[in-house]
């Protein structure tokens, strides 16, 4: 059980109604001595009863601002993002919470797209882990909230705070018994489901879809699209047995055939950039997005799918806000391209953690390199489907670096290649990320491209080392 301890007098001291850096340095700190909680997750992680304790200590934040939900495996990041794009194209006041981040914990905490403070992220840390303390005391809690809960709770705090006319919630992980689960949502969001997380939510498509179908309330709306056959029927029966309307987001989706382009950008330096003509609310707007790939067709689909349903609830959303949303929506780390600049080669900074991303990625990069040389630096957590993963992925390259972070749950270099081991293209191993991109820089050259990914936490810190835009 993780233990409140007091911040000192010097962490507490304000000066003009703000807190030092030292005290954002604590709060940060104190946040990750909660321990990463997938390690312990079994223990207590998954118990809605616990954080709405926690959430009517604080006079329950959760209720004084309107919210989306979304869940999924894959996509649910770049659709919040553009559905928070949306939004505020639209005028409205907009919080995005996400997870995990890239570099800094602020960039999960967001209003109208600039992330929290370094002040406002202790001050609100400080109430919400003097109230836990409390709870503790009274014995109203049996144990310390999570990282996750902490956080959730905090982002809840500022978004009330700050007056959001919307905030649009990413699920951390799952959904039926995730800690954002506590709102109640004006539409609930789901995006592609697979297999992900197996030790938590389960071994099937199933299983896992059932989990994220949590998100659904009574009588709620829920935008999805057609996906496999297990998860649409777990969905289906959900939103029946629900009462609930089911919004198919399927009529966003331009029709594109198997190796058509028809709906990419021709410019030759803007390779698989999404832009299409599309009817929406009785108008025709042009898409235009800077997400990268096939794949995001079904995510700006979802999200254009939630603005409409959010506009006929009453919320002031117009065809031109779609549009310029979608436009403007910066989403890092998701095929983010770095130009080749002087000596330094071509970057492409993907999150691919689990093969599902990966086949996205092996996809995008056959198409938009398809005569280039690939160095990949990539790495894993180890609770992932390393070989899987490999197996996709590698076989692309024509070298790999493989290494890791300082997080307790990442493989080591050797464990990754000898989950690699039915590929046949040459492995390196890296001690770190510094020493990776120093190799692969040698061995790409002037033509070749650096492709990291794999972990968030791989790609965060080469973009970090790389100077790309987060």
């Amino acid at each position: 059980m993780a233990k409140s301890v007091a911040l000192s007098e010097t962490d507490t001291v304000r000066m003009a109604g703000n807190l030092s850096v030292m005290s954002y340095e604590t709060a940060v700190t104190r946040m990750y001595e909660l321990g990463h909680e997938l390690a312990h997750a079994s223990a207590h992680k998954f118990d809605l009863a616990h954080m709405r304790v926690l959430l009517e200590a604080l006079n329950h934040p959760e209720r004084r601002f309107s919210s989306v939900l979304v869940a999924g495996t894959n996509g649910k990041g770049s659709t919040a993002a553009t559905l928070a794009s949306i939004l505020r194209a639209a005028g409205l006041r907009t919080g995005l919470y996400t997870s995990p981040h890239l570099v800094r914990i602020n960039e999960r905490i967001r209003i109208d797209g600039q992330e929290i403070d370094d002040d406002d992220f202790a001050r609100f840390h400080d109430g919400v882990d003097r109230a836990a303390s409390n709870l503790l005391e009274q014995g109203d809690l049996p144990h310390h909230p999570s990282f996750f809960e902490m956080l959730t709770a905090i982002a809840f705090e500022y978004l009330a705070e700050r007056k959001v006319d919307l905030a649009v919630l990413e699920v951390g992980m799952g959904g039926r018994l995730d800690a954002t689960n506590v709102v109640d949502p004006q539409l609930s969001v789901i995006t592609d489901i697979s297999l992900d997380h197996q030790k938590f939510l389960g071994n099937t498509i199933s299983e896992i879809a059932r989990e994220k179908a949590g998100i659904i309330r009574q009588g709620g709306v829920v935008v999805t699209l057609p996906q496999q056959p297990q998860a649409n029927d777990v969905i289906g029966n959900t939103i029946l047995e629900l009462d609930a309307c089911g919004i198919n987001a399927a009529q966003y989706v331009p029709p594109v055939s198997p190796g058509s382009s028809s709906c990419f950008d021709s410019a030759p330096d803007a390779a698989l950039r999404l832009s299409y003509p599309l009817q929406v609310m009785g108008q025709q707007i042009q898409v235009e997005t800077p997400l990268v790939g096939r794949h995001q067709l079904r995510n700006v689909a979802l999200a254009v799918a939630a603005a409409e349903q959010l506009a006929k609830q009453g919320f002031p959303i117009t065809p031109a806000a779609i549009e310029r949303g979608i436009r403007e929506t910066h989403w890092p780390g998701r095929f983010q391209v770095l130009p080749a600049c002087g000596s330094t080669p071509e970057f492409v900074f993907d999150v691919a953690h689990n093969p599902a991303g990966a086949w996205a990625l092996r996809s995008t990069l056959a198409n938009r390199y398809p005569d280039r040389p690939l160095v990949f630096i990539f790495g894993v957590m180890r609770d992932k489907a390393v070989a899987e993963m490999t197996e996709i992925l590698f076989p692309l390259a024509d070298h790999v670096i493989v290494t890791r972070t300082e997080n307790p749950r990442s493989a080591t270099p050797s464990e990754i290649r000898q989950a690699a081991i039915r590929t046949s293209t040459s492995i390196e191993e890296a001690e770190d990320v510094p020493h990776a991109i120093e190799r692969a820089r040698t061995l790409a050259g002037q033509r070749g491209v650096i492709v990291v990914t794999g972990s968030i936490y791989i790609v965060g810190e080469a973009m970090r080392l790389q100077g790309a835009r987060i």
